[in-house]
């Protein structure tokens, strides 16, 4: 009876946030993990444990399934060569240079160490984006390349934690297994995805006349797809966008416009409660994790956490400076077939740079980590790992979040000063 009134508390304090958030013009993400973190230092309360199961099942397979249901088919299609770069090679660039500078900086922290915490906050978060974003008034190109890279990228971040996670365990590292790992888990995801989705809209097809069972079928699809991907040892991320992706194609075609408002409406309280929901939660995360810690500790960890965020932002920029290069580059070749579309200009390849927040995944792999190893002998390091990645977290929400409307801004108003020069 006691966790079910906290959750009641926290549910009623996350409502009432989102829209006094929206009152003061602050991005409701950052309202509710600072209100989460205070709720968190209050005496007494219970700890509120996020079990990384619970965050994978419950929240992720929605919420992903609903921005690659929204996502313009046609936009993901001209820049996947900017999503697939951001999503695949970056992550990895990523996760290396934050291991480089975690090693050498970190008293303790092994190679393979290293590589765990740089593999957790390798990716960028969908949810956090699309929702830090959302309002902003960000041309259709770069929102579809946030949501396309922050969909696929989790994928990504997840094969490097288990094989930096398999290293540390005394589990050998080879490459070219490593490398037939990501295909498998990559492509059986896509493989399932598709399957599902063709499923589905032969589900759909022959109920399509009955809203509530249609609607059902469509709540219903992105948990089972999920399960049944993760169950077969492949990528039920990429199972559920590749969902999204092929109902959003087929509903445009057979679905009459008062069914789409009516699943528009279920699914925008759904995603709204969700979101708001695990964004208070990585508030109240922070406090039980800084119990976990030495008090002397925590500063010097602190300095840490800063230092690795401004190597990430470094990082992100200079390989969308070097996206943005390579695509002018192609665009001259007839033979790389890059529209013109395609293109990055620089107040889009800022945008990208600048809104590459770290979210639940980052937190869920964290908090999910081991905390034996085949030995018996205790995960070394684990609680300086969830205290640098939960740190790195909230920093970029919170840094990059209240930045980035200030940002979006300054560039709105220096395009509109310097658009009369050109005619």
């Amino acid at each position: 009876m006691e966790n079910y009134t906290i959750v009641i508390f926290i549910m009623a304090i996350m409502i009432g946030l989102s829209a006094f958030a929206d009152k003061i013009k602050l991005p409701y993400p950052i309202l509710l993990i600072s209100a989460g973190i205070a709720i968190g230092f209050i005496p007494d309360l219970p700890n509120i444990e996020l079990n990384p199961e619970v965050v994978f099942l419950i929240f992720l397979p929605p919420l992903l399934y609903d921005a690659a249901f929204n996502i313009s088919f046609k936009e993901f299609r001209t820049h996947i060569n900017t999503i697939g770069s951001l999503a695949t090679g970056l992550v990895f660039i990523t996760a290396t240079g934050i291991a480089v500078i975690t090693h050498y900086l970190i008293p303790g922290m092994s190679w393979p160490l290293s590589f765990v915490l740089g593999a957790i906050l390798s990716a960028t978060d969908a949810v956090a984006a699309i929702s830090i974003t959302k309002g902003l008034g960000l041309s259709h190109k770069t929102v579809t390349i946030l949501e396309g890279e922050s969909l696929v990228n989790d994928a990504s971040a997840l094969v490097a934690y288990q094989l930096a996670v398999a290293a540390v365990t005394g589990t050998a590292f080879v490459i070219w297994k490593a490398s037939l790992q990501f295909v498998i888990l990559m492509g059986g995801g896509i493989l399932i995805g598709f399957a599902m989705g063709k499923l589905l809209a032969f589900i759909l097809q022959r109920v399509k006349d009955d809203a509530l069972v249609t609607i059902a079928f469509m709540l219903l699809m992105p948990f089972v797809t999920y399960l049944l991907a993760e169950t077969l040892h492949v990528s039920g991320v990429m199972a559920v966008v590749i969902l999204g992706l092929s109902i959003a194609r087929f509903s445009n075609k057979i679905f009459p416009d008062q069914l789409k408002q009516q699943s528009k409406n279920i699914w925008d309280i759904i995603i709204f409660l969700l979101n708001g929901l695990i964004f208070i939660l990585i508030g109240l995360e922070f406090p039980y994790v800084v119990r976990g810690i030495e008090r002397h500790l925590i500063f010097p960890y602190v300095c840490y956490a800063i230092v690795i965020t401004i190597v990430t932002l470094g990082i992100r920029m200079t390989r969308v400076y070097l996206q943005r290069v390579n695509l002018q580059r192609a665009f001259r070749n007839p033979r790389a077939r890059i529209s013109e579309d395609a293109l990055l200009d620089v107040p889009t390849s800022i945008i990208i740079s600048w809104a590459g927040m770290r979210g639940i995944v980052s937190l869920a792999i964290a908090i999910g980590l081991p905390t034996t190893l085949q030995n018996g002998e205790p995960f070394p390091q684990r609680s300086a790992i969830i205290f640098i990645s939960v740190l790195v977290v909230l920093f970029t929400l919170i840094g990059q979040g209240l930045t980035l409307p200030w940002i979006v801004k300054k560039l709105r108003k220096r395009a509109a000063t310097s658009s009369p020069l050109r005619h």
